[in-house]
């Protein structure tokens, strides 16, 4: 398996101690080897430094006064998934591993800490979370343009549906199928025809708005765009500029099919209605010469 780096700047880690020199000491030995690192000296403390600060790893001593350690452990695991949490104590025989597993830490260590035993366990838990977010990640991209799958469409389309009726604001969809894509295909050979997809999902992408709306691959040249926050005359007009980019960059038409969502459609309705302003777009363009699309 490729070996996954580490790079030891991008975390940061929160120490929560009652005792003040070991909560300054262990602080100042996590900074020694490149980890960013703050502390606090209770469960409440660290509970308000977590809501105004992000922190990929907590370090908790598991007793302390008011909230003890495998208090705040589960109060962190349930508002701040993200965060990595090893507990730490000198009393290993008064808790349980597997309850404080079972609270939400990932790992636990006895008190003196051992700096060498605590960085091999912060480690092995960057190597095994960014793994798992690699996973996940390629579970839902697809291989050959590298934007979201047919799968994770459905998926995020239910989802923002969902977040559409609740918070009442538009919705819009795009349906976007390349004009001849065969028989390119037939005169430049598939190897062509893979460079032309992905760089048609290149254009798609630069012609929304980054980090609000998403690009998938639906079919084998049909790509589908979910439109947040987005009336149907915004996802025309970015459905026109997806055909004038296609145009101009490489040498293709496509067609675009848009559709609004109404409240309580469902998901095959919602698919529909941007399928028959596609079909009915496509019908019109039979007349085009193919030979635009072969030169």
């Amino acid at each position: 398996m490729e070996k996954i780096p580490v790079d030891y700047r991008k975390e940061s880690i929160l120490v929560v101690d009652d005792d003040p020199s070991v909560m300054t000491v262990t602080e100042e030995l996590l900074r020694a080897l490149g980890f960013g690192a703050a502390s606090a000296s209770s469960g409440a403390e660290a509970l308000r430094r977590l809501e105004a600060e992000r922190y990929s790893f907590l370090l908790v001593d598991m007793k302390m006064p008011e909230i003890d350690g495998l208090e705040l452990i589960n109060q962190a695991r349930e508002s701040f998934l993200d965060i990595s949490i090893i507990a730490m104590t000198a009393y290993a025989d008064e808790y349980n591993y597997v309850d404080i597993i079972t609270a939400g830490a990932s790992d636990f260590i006895k008190k003196p800490v051992d700096l060498q035993e605590l960085e091999a366990k912060i480690v092995r838990i960057i190597k095994e979370r960014d793994l798992k977010k690699e996973l996940s990640r390629l579970s839902i991209t697809d291989p050959l343009t590298s934007v979201y799958n047919r799968r994770h469409f459905f998926s995020r389309l239910k989802e923002e549906m969902v977040r559409a009726n609740r918070q009442k604001h538009p919705l819009s969809l795009i349906l976007v199928d390349l004009d001849n894509f065969k028989e390119y295909n037939d005169a430049h050979g598939h190897l062509a025809g893979d460079e032309l997809l992905r760089n048609v999902a290149r254009l798609i992408t630069k012609s929304i708005r980054q980090g609000v709306d998403s690009v998938f691959r639906y079919g084998g040249d049909e790509f589908a765009v979910i439109l947040i926050d987005a009336e149907l005359s915004a996802a025309e007009e970015i459905g026109r500029r997806i055909r004038e980019a296609f145009q101009q960059d490489v040498k293709i038409t496509g067609t675009t099919g848009c559709a609004k969502y109404s409240e309580g459609m469902a998901v095959n309705d919602f698919l529909s209605e941007a399928d028959r302003v596609l079909y009915a777009a496509k019908t019109g363009k039979r007349g085009v010469i193919l030979e635009r699309v072969l030169q």
